[in-house]
């Protein structure tokens, strides 16, 4: 088989504010990255876009494309190697890899499964346009019906002349050989569905006629960066009629395909995918608690930990359409029959919304055992932990790894005379090497020490009486209903969001170049009062996103690689 490979997407790292934290560990500032709080103060800016990317299809892209072709009930399970986390995302990972045999090998087996089931008798009638004259024999016009139709949808925009034929050769050559239509036609699907036109995502651009001497997204790739971004999926008939009519490329029209796919159910989709990343939930694929000291958390839990959450992002921000920053302070979420003995409440028989009682120490998705969990040790909780999750993940503050040849013994000895996290930590305090970066995420991390290793509530530790008071960039709190409220309010909750979601839509990195179109997208999302469809309206239609900023190419590109394999 063919070897894909591609070259790495290459970005510049972390902008000013993160550089100067990541050498000095010194506690960042409150000011706010962006000084405009209404959407007139800044004017977006004229000459800007992004780079062109080449990159796979993730697992979740392929197989959420395969359902929204063929119908939900057609699966697999291909477990494609993920991709590497690249500047906060796995997203951008995609864009940094290869795809070497042994996962082609995987794309294989998974559309050998999809063409049998899409060729099964009991589907041929509503998947299929026509039927052949004879099931025993090739069909020509038949098989070209239904491979153009399907591989335009598959491959996000219709396939050329020559390429529907050499399909459609290769239905007909098996089913002769075979003597059986639908075999010949499983054969020919198969090979499309691991066709570097599917698998891999290379976008094209062209002139912009309305600003010269600039580049645009053609219609295709901008239908495709807009629906893998808002739905984690190739884009539908409609989005791409709207690019094949050119309707698209208009201020107009665009504006009008973006607010039907918000509209869409599949909006939900794709947010969940977006949070899912940006939460760093496929530390959940690793996560394991030891079970002498935990035997009630389970794989179900952790399946179901994930879940709440994501279901509690999309409940509010979707359903709802409420404040981005209100996560971190709600009540509301969902219980499940396995949570709910986590949370020490009565099992309810499936799914259902919950909201926790004022004064009760759950508050905002920091509290849901979900984060708790993915961020402690497998036999005891940990400040450093979460409180270094919450600077990277939710403040987009990089915190480096600890120097070599610390000595970890005096707060791992499990028999050690000290009780509390509090006095473990003031160990590293006093350790002038360690005690810089602690100093930033110790104080948010102990907040949550009244929450175990697997999310459980807690008073005492060993005994003692948990103290959880801190602060946050010189705010000061109590607990961890005071440290929501202080992170609510905290200038960078919102701008890591609109960092994060910039990223992961256009598949690159943001550079400090990138300062000026940040601060216009963030005065936009503040004056929306921080309301996530309103911010991914405002992503999907700004320059940055359908602007094309060619670079140059290095000696040999990731389009080269591709054409390479295609040949082979």
């Amino acid at each position: 088989m063919a070897h894909f490979t591609r070259k790495a997407l290459r970005g510049s790292g972390f902008g000013v504010a993160a550089a100067a934290l990541l050498m000095g560990c010194s506690a960042p500032s409150q000011k706010a990255e962006t000084p405009a709080t209404q959407a007139s103060a800044i004017a977006e800016p004229a000459n800007d876009g992004s780079a062109k990317r080449l990159r796979v299809l993730t697992e979740a892209q392929y197989l959420n494309t395969l359902a929204h072709v063929f119908g939900p009930d057609v699966k697999t399970e291909p477990h494609f190697p993920p991709a590497q986390r690249y500047d906060g995302l796995l997203a951008l990972g995609s864009a940094r890899g290869g795809v070497g045999g042994a996962q082609l090998e995987l794309y294989q087996k998974a559309a050998v499964v999809v063409a049998g089931l899409i060729t099964n008798p009991e589907r041929r009638g509503y998947l299929m346009p026509c039927k052949p004259a004879d099931e025993k024999a090739a069909d020509r016009a038949c098989a070209n019906q239904f491979l153009a139709y399907t591989g335009r949808l598959l491959s996000r925009g219709a396939l050329t002349p020559t390429e529907i034929a050499g399909f459609t050769e290769t239905a007909s050559t098996s089913a002769a050989s075979l003597k059986d239509f639908y075999a010949g036609l499983g054969i020919a699907l198969e090979a499309m569905l691991v066709s570097p036109k599917i698998l891999f995502v290379a976008e094209r651009a062209e002139p912009d006629p309305k600003a010269p001497g600039q580049m645009r997204l053609d219609a295709v790739s901008l239908a495709t960066r807009l629906s893998l971004f808002l739905w984690n999926a190739a884009p539908d008939d409609a989005v791409l009629k709207a690019a094949e009519s050119g309707e698209i490329l208009t201020p107009k029209g665009r504006a009008r395909v973006v607010n039907m796919m918000l509209a869409s159910p599949r909006i939900e989709t794709g947010m969940r995918a977006f949070f899912d990343d940006m939460f760093a939930f496929d530390d959940f694929s690793t996560l394991a608690k030891d079970p002498k000291i935990y035997p009630a958390f389970t794989g179900v839990t952790a399946q179901d930990a994930r879940e709440e959450t994501l279901r509690t992002v999309i409940d509010h921000l979707i359903t709802k359409n409420g404040d981005y920053r209100d996560l971190f302070t709600t009540r509301e979420t969902f219980i499940s029959p396995a949570l709910a003995a986590m949370y020490k409440l009565p099992a309810p028989p499936n799914w259902t919304p919950y909201t926790f009682p004022e004064g009760a120490p759950r508050s905002g998705i920091l509290t849901q055992i979900s984060f708790l969990a993915v961020h402690s040790h497998p036999g005891r909780s940990s400040p450093t932990l979460r409180g270094k999750a919450l600077r990277e993940i939710l403040l987009c503050q990089p915190v480096p790894s600890p120097p070599p040849n610390v000595d970890f013994s005096a707060v791992e000895n499990p028999n050690s005379p000290i009780k509390t996290a509090r006095e473990r930590i003031n160990i590293h305090q006093k350790n002038p090497a360690c005690a810089g970066c602690h100093k930033i995420m110790d104080p948010m991390g102990l907040a949550l020490e009244n929450f175990d290793s697997v999310g459980r509530y807690r008073d005492t530790e060993k005994g003692e009486k948990i103290d959880a008071s801190g602060t946050l960039d010189g705010k000061p709190f109590q607990d961890v209903v005071g440290l929501g409220k202080v992170l609510h309010d905290h200038p960078s909750l919102t701008s890591c969001l609109v960092k994060r979601a910039y990223s992961y839509s256009t598949g690159q990195p943001t550079k400090p170049s990138d300062k000026e179109k940040l601060e216009f997208i963030n005065a936009r999302f503040a004056a929306s009062g921080y309301k996530l469809p309103d911010l991914l309206r405002t992503i999907t239609l700004s320059n940055a996103f359908s602007r094309i900023i060619e670079t140059p190419a290095p000696a040999k590109t990731a389009s080269a690689d591709v054409a390479g394999a295609t040949a082979k």
